[in-house]
Formats: structure tokens, C-alpha cells, sequence
């Protein structure tokens, strides 16, 4: 047996020496061992009372002084003598060698024979003369002490990883178990935390709780000091422009990082390719060895940014030179915005179409209205900055301006049929053909006075129109609704001349006066020095008088009453006949005085006197 073999092995200790004498001359009984068999005494054996010169306990004495003097709870040092699957055979210089159950060194995957380990005593024997001893023990004596000693000193330690927990791992370091988050297993994200049980690994202590004896450690942070290291050493020697060669490292939708050998650097999306990208995996694959060049780089921050695109010529510089304004280009539509839409002419070369250019007609839309992302689509050139590499197309050059022929297709006064494609406070927009949109004023959508056109109309409702006016150069048009209807105030007029006396009801008061109603639900409108009544008082809402029609403005649609004049004119004119029978009385007495002559003079006091009587 192995075991066996092992213990064979174990150390010896030295013979004790001692001094044959005769039993003769000493008169003592004689040393067992060192006499012939027939002068072997027997009954000094069975009662162990004499040695011959030496005794037992003289002997015994000697012999432990070669051996170490242990007692159970102490620590020492002790040397591996044998190491098997089950079993690590320790010598600690006593009778007999300790063993220790081999999962205690798991954390120490190394260890061979002839190391010094530590090993706590836990009996000199057990049951059957073993010497007991642990080296789990021994460690968990020691280790909160190694673990502080560790960490004030930034001490990288070995651990052994024990089991998986959640959120991390849980690593045994000297004896003690420490957490290790999942974050600070390794630089990458670590998806299986599985791999790393039952592994020993370098770890750094980076917290330490000395309340709750609680220990976190990171295999991280080794790896990126190591990382920073030989990020200094390379960034060190870089040069802007430098070509390098790597390997895609890491692919995200904003950019490529790209692994230069220990360090990292980033080609952002818009460096990948002259032309557009969508998507980064387009143009490299994982793990795919590739040139790049050195755009900028910041030894602070580590930071190394790099372009692929900058390898190639740039497209714009391979453009045909005879492309020109005017010219029509085909391509395919990459990128549509609110504004308008990105055609690619060829990779890295591209032009925009702004919304305006689209279509003829005035009414705001987007270019999703139009176009879509993949759409092949012929374009007229507007513009060309070679220079800037700038290029502006446009897609309703293509087709015939509805604007150029619109007096003979639209004359003034002529009537059509439009479609309401916005409605504002103000109006709203009709749309004759594709292209050819007017306004309605809000007054000229009703004779009668609205406040706002959805009283009227909808969106998307036809309506009748006439055109009104032009405006060529800016594309405007306006247009008329209430023409097309008879004009009330025209029979209003005819209806009620100014003068003419009415009934009519006293209807909500302002400030200046108040709403008068007809008979006939015609409003009108009267002034508060209109609505003083022959009493003096003021007429009241609600109330039915007599009214005159004092004017009937037929631009504005307002028609104005008056109560008053019901009874001031009348008294006015019965004042104005009195005076005016005044004047006739006097006049014809004056004229009767001028022919009267000397005798009539009698005539006249007698007169006078029958007035007098009463005659």
C-alpha cells in the first residue's frame, strides 16, 4: 500500500548510545539487548525495573529530546513528505508524520513534496497513535491577519474559487471565504460563471469590511493594470497616420473596436466607410484581422481612434468632371429625415433632397410622403460643391410646373372644384390639382360673419370656389367661396332702407350699446344714446320697441337702429311746425304793417279794442 510505503519513509531518529557494561562488574542487572539469549534476565523485562547502567526513563529522556515538543492548539511549520489524491503526509519532527485530507490544499495547486506548510495541531495521537493536524486550521489562525497584510500592502494573493453565488463567485483566501463580484472576474462580460469553479487564480484585494470580517476580491484589476501597462508602452509609440494591423475585437451599433495587440482602439461608424452604414457588421466580421490607420490618440485617456475609410480615396475625388447642373443622376435613397431625403450616386458620393424640391405643391409635408429608404430614384443635379463635396437634387424639376400656364388654365372670375387640405384661424387651404393650391379668406368663405372656417367645412370636403387673384412668382393663389352665394346684404338693403320704422326685441347689452333683433331674425345693432326711451330710461334686454333703421353698412355687414329717433324726430318736426306757423304770423304781419297807411291807424285801435273786448 501507498500509505504504507510513505510511512517506511518517515524520518528516522538517531539511536540512542549507550554503554555496554558487564553485569559482572557492575553487580546491576544486566542491558536486555545486549546479552547473549542465555543470559537474557527474563524478570527484569516483565517488571521493566532495570536497564542495566541506563534506565528506562534516562532512556526515554534522551530519545524525546530528538523529537519536537508539540502541544494540541499550536502552530508550526512542517515540511511534505508525501502527497497523493486523498491525502497530503506532513513531517513536523514528532514521533509520526501528520495527515492532512488533500481538499485542504485546493487553493494551492503547487504544492509539492518538500514545501513548508503551516499546520495547526489539533492532538499529538488519536485513536490509533496518529498525530492529528490541520492545515485549514493553521491558515484560519492566521489569515485575517494575511488578509489585512495583503491588502495595506496591494499584495496580489492566490484563491480558490469554490462555488458560484449570486452575483458572483465565493473564493477561498487563506482559509477565508471572500466574494468576487461577477464584474470583476475578468475585463469582458462573463456569461458562464461555471467555468471558473474549482479553479485557482491571482486575485487582488480591493475591499475589506473589518466589522463583518468581510472580504471582496477582484481578478480584474490585475488584468487591467496589466492592460494599462501595455497600453503606455504602445500608445507611447504611436503616430498619427500610423497604419497598424488588428483584430476586430468588439462590434457595437456605433462603432468597431479593433484589438492593436493589447490595446484597444475605436473606428466609429462614420469612419468605417466612405459610403453610409447602417450597420457595422456590413463591412467587417468578428475576429477578422484588419489594416487601419491612427486618427488621433490620447495618452491620458487611453483613449486611440481609428479610421478604415482613410485607406481608400475618397469617392468625390473619383467623380465623373463632367457631371454638372442640370444634369440627371440616378440612385438609391440611404437616409430620409423631415427636411428631406439622401440619395447615394455611387459609395461615399450622395445628395439631398430637400422636401421643397419633391413636388410643386405649396402644403407642408414630409419626405416620407414621397419616398422611402431603398427606393431607386432619377434626380435633377441643382447644385454641385465639389469642394465641400456637397450636392443638392431635386425631383419635381423632372415633371411640368403646373405654375408656367396658370392664368389660361385658371382665369380670374373663373369657378372650380377644390379639395379643403388645411384649415387655419385665418382660412383654409384648397387644393385645385397637384400643385396648385389658394386660400379662402375667412371672409370670403360666408356672407354671414363665422368665427372660425370649421363652422363650414372639414378637411378633405370639396368646395366650390372662384378665383380671385394671382400671384404667380410666389405661388400663390386666392380664392372665394361666398361669391358663389347671393349676398344677403343686398336684399337687406332693399328690405330695410335707412328711415324705416320697425319692431324689433332689445337683445344682449356691451359696453357701447346692444344686439337688436328683427322680426325676421335679422341683428342689428344700436348705440346706448339710441336706447334712451321718451322717459328717460334705459331700454332693457328683453324689451320690444319701435326702432328706425339709421344705416346699413354692406362692407362691414352691419345694420344700426335707433329707438330715440322714434320719438325726438317726432317732437322736432311738431317743434319745427311751430315755429315754422311763428314765422308765417309774423311775416304776414309785417307785411301788413308796411301797407298800412295813416288812416288805417284808427282802424287798427278800434281793432285792438274789440280784441280787447273780446268782440
Amino acid at each position: 500500500m501507498e500509505e504504507n510505503k510513505v510511512a517506511a519513509e518517515a524520518q528516522e531518529t538517531p539511536a540512542v548510545q549507550v554503554e555496554e557494561t558487564p553485569a559482572k562488574e557492575t553487580g546491576k542487572a544486566v542491558l536486555n539487548a545486549s546479552v547473549a539469549p542465555e543470559e537474557f534476565d527474563w524478570d527484569a523485562f516483565e517488571k521493566e525495573a532495570a536497564y542495566g547502567d541506563v534506565d528506562k526513563a534516562t532512556i526515554e529522556a534522551a530519545y524525546d529530546k530528538t523529537l519536537s515538543e508539540i502541544k494540541p492548539g499550536e502552530v508550526v511549520e512542517g515540511t511534505v513528505t508525501a502527497i497523493n489524491k486523498r491525502e497530503v503526509l506532513v513531517n513536523i519532527g514528532y514521533k509520526s508524520e501528520g495527515v492532512i485530507a488533500a481538499p485542504e490544499f485546493r487553493y494551492n495547486p503547487e504544492l509539492k513534496v518538500g514545501d513548508k506548510v503551516e499546520v495547526y495541531v489539533e492532538s499529538p495521537e488519536d485513536k490509533k497513535g496518529q498525530l492529528v493536524l490541520s492545515h485549514k486550521k493553521a491558515r484560519q489562525l492566521r489569515s485575517w491577519d494575511m488578509v489585512n497584510e495583503a491588502f495595506d500592502k496591494g499584495e496580489i494573493v492566490k484563491g480558490y474559487v469554490k462555488t458560484r453565488t449570486k452575483g458572483g463567485m465565493i473564493v477561498d483566501v487563506f482559509g477565508i471565504e471572500a466574494f468576487l463580484p461577477g464584474s470583476q472576474i475578468d475585463i469582458r462580460p462573463i456569461k458562464d460563471y461555471d467555468q471558473y469553479v474549482d479553479q485557482t487564480m491571482d486575485f487582488k484585494i480591493v475591499k475589506i469590511n473589518q466589522e463583518f470580517r468581510n472580504v471582496v476580491v477582484s481578478h480584474k484589476a490585475l488584468l487591467e493594470a496589466e492592460l494599462e501597462k501595455q497600453k503606455s508602452e504602445i500608445i507611447g509609440k504611436l503616430e498619427k497616420g500610423q497604419v497598424l494591423e488588428g483584430t476586430v475585437k468588439n462590434i457595437t451599433n456605433y462603432g468597431v473596436f479593433v484589438d492593436l495587440g493589447g490595446v484597444d482602439g475605436l473606428i466609429h461608424i462614420t469612419d468605417l466607410s466612405w459610403g453610409r452604414v447602417n450597420n457595422p457588421e456590413e463591412v467587417v466580421k468578428l475576429d477578422e484581422k484588419i489594416k487601419v490607420v491612427v486618427l488621433d490618440f490620447n495618452e491620458q485617456q487611453k483613449r486611440i481612434a481609428l479610421g478604415l475609410k482613410q485607406l481608400t480615396a475618397h469617392p468625390w475625388d473619383s467623380l465623373d468632371p463632367d457631371i454638372k447642373v442640370g444634369d440627371k443622376v440616378t440612385g438609391k435613397v440611404v437616409l430620409i429625415a423631415d427636411y428631406g431625403a439622401f440619395v447615394e450616386i455611387k459609395p461615399g458620393v450622395e445628395g439631398l433632397i430637400h422636401v421643397s424640391e419633391m413636388s410643386w405643391s405649396p402644403r407642408l409635408r414630409t419626405a416620407l410622403d414621397f419616398l422611402k429608404v431603398g427606393d431607386e430614384v432619377e434626380a435633377q443635379i441643382l447644385s454641385l460643391d465639389r469642394e465641400n463635396r456637397k450636392m443638392s437634387l431635386g425631383l419635381k424639376q423632372l415633371t411640368e410646373n403646373p405654375w408656367d400656364n396658370i392664368r389660361e388654365k385658371y382665369p380670374v372670375g373663373s369657378q372650380h372644384k377644390a379639395i379643403v387640405r388645411n384649415i387655419t384661424n385665418f382660412g383654409l387651404f384648397a387644393e385645385l390639382e397637384d400643385g396648385i393650391e389658394g386660400l379662402v379668406h375667412i371672409s370670403d368663405l360666408s356672407w354671414d360673419k363665422i368665427k372660425h372656417p370649421s363652422e363650414m367645412v372639414q378637411t378633405g370636403d370639396t368646395i366650390d370656389v372662384v378665383i380671385l387673384d394671382f400671384d404667380e412668382n410666389n405661388h400663390k393663389l386666392s380664392l372665394g367661396h361666398k361669391q358663389l352665394l347671393p349676398n344677403p346684404w343686398t336684399e337687406l338693403e332693399a328690405k330695410y332702407p335707412v328711415g324705416t320704422a320697425v319692431e324689433a326685441t332689445v337683445g344682449s347689452s356691451t359696453d357701447k350699446g346692444a344686439n337688436i333683433i328683427l322680426e325676421d331674425g335679422t341683428e342689428g345693432f344700436a348705440f346706448k344714446r339710441d336706447l334712451v326711451k321718451e322717459d328717460g330710461k334705459q331700454a332693457v334686454e328683453g324689451e320690444k320697441l319701435p326702432f328706425v333703421v339709421t344705416e346699413l353698412r354692406k362692407s362691414t355687414r352691419k345694420l344700426f337702429l335707433s329707438h330715440l329717433k322714434t320719438y325726438a324726430d317726432v317732437k322736432a318736426e311738431k317743434a319745427a311746425a311751430e315755429i315754422d306757423n311763428t314765422k308765417k304770423a309774423v311775416k304776414k304781419i309785417n307785411s301788413t304793417i308796411e301797407k298800412t297807411t295813416l288812416g288805417d291807424i284808427s282802424e287798427l285801435a278800434a281793432l285792438k279794442d274789440k280784441l280787447e273786448k273780446g268782440e
